[in-house]
């Protein structure tokens, strides 16, 4: 397809997206950097028309970073669409400035989805600052997300049940495993899949494009991993949660959320979810 570069020389692409994280961008590209990744490998950042000097620190402190200005802020999904359209890796690694990546997690990812043909996109296993373990793999959701990710209703009873489920937390997240999705914190393609299912859906702003991405995915025939050997950290934090329903759903992020789950919804209503084993 012509949005794809269609040379391959690099094993790996490594795609980062800013909007106004310089700081965050800054620390990332010095742990990437700072570790031994035996790979012939580029890495590109895609500012999403920060505004914040990026571009200046690029071109003073980090000469190797491939640099894409974004002309306008149109989101998560058409930001990382930019990089992945200019990456020539074989596979094409997509993380949010946040994560910092501990030294054996590129090669664990990369050398699982050379020795699994079938696996389309995979995710690490991602920890907290303490170390202790952040759900990011989950089970495909119903209309019931967003009233129990994004209020206080996922601390009833109700809501704890279906969010046990959801978050898979019957399962003990200590090897790989195929999953429905993988939040796209830290996402590794196989980039010969996107010939069959395309890029990052450029409808949703913020949120639930990660949900798409991976169901396209399994619909393609390419399976989704969850790498339970490679670990990073991410140093995110959830505070919307934390709201009672009113104010959750007149807080901006939640907003969002809302309106990519419609969209979501929409997108895939009357259409069976894909299965696997």
């Amino acid at each position: 397809m012509i949005w794809l570069n269609g040379l391959i020389n690099m094993d790996l692409s490594i795609v980062i997206l800013n909007y106004q994280q310089k700081g965050l961008v800054k620390y990332c590209l010095k742990n990437l950097l700072s570790l031994d990744i035996p790979l012939k490998y580029e890495i590109i950042v895609v500012d999403n028309n920060s505004h914040d000097g990026l571009d200046r620190l690029i071109s003073e402190q980090f000469l190797r970073v491939k640099f894409i200005q974004a002309g306008q802020n149109r989101g998560y999904a058409a930001g990382n669409n930019l990089g992945i359209k200019a990456a020539s890796g074989k596979y094409i690694l997509i993380l949010n400035p946040d994560i910092r990546i501990l030294s054996n997690a590129i090669m664990g990812l990369y050398n699982f989805m050379e020795a699994n043909p079938n696996a389309g996109l995979a995710g690490p296993k991602i920890l907290n600052p303490d170390n202790s373990l952040q759900y990011t793999c989950s089970r495909f959701p119903d209309w019931r997300l967003p009233f129990y990710r994004r209020t206080s209703l996922g601390a009833t009873s109700r809501g704890k049940l279906w969010l046990n489920r959801y978050l898979m937390l019957d399962w003990n997240h200590e090897e790989n495993k195929k999953v429905d999705w993988l939040f796209g914190a830290c996402l590794i393609v196989k980039k010969s899949a996107l010939e069959n299912v395309g890029l990052l859906d450029e409808k949703y702003f913020l949120y639930m494009e990660d949900l798409d991405w991976c169901r396209r995915f399994w619909e393609n025939k390419w399976q989704v991993w969850y790498v339970a050997g490679a670990c990073v950290i991410h140093f995110h934090q959830r505070t919307s949660a934390e709201k009672g329903l009113w104010l959750a759903f007149f807080s901006k992020t939640a907003r969002i959320h809302l309106a990519s789950w419609l969209s979501y919804f929409n997108k895939f209503r009357n259409k069976s979810l894909p299965k696997h084993d």
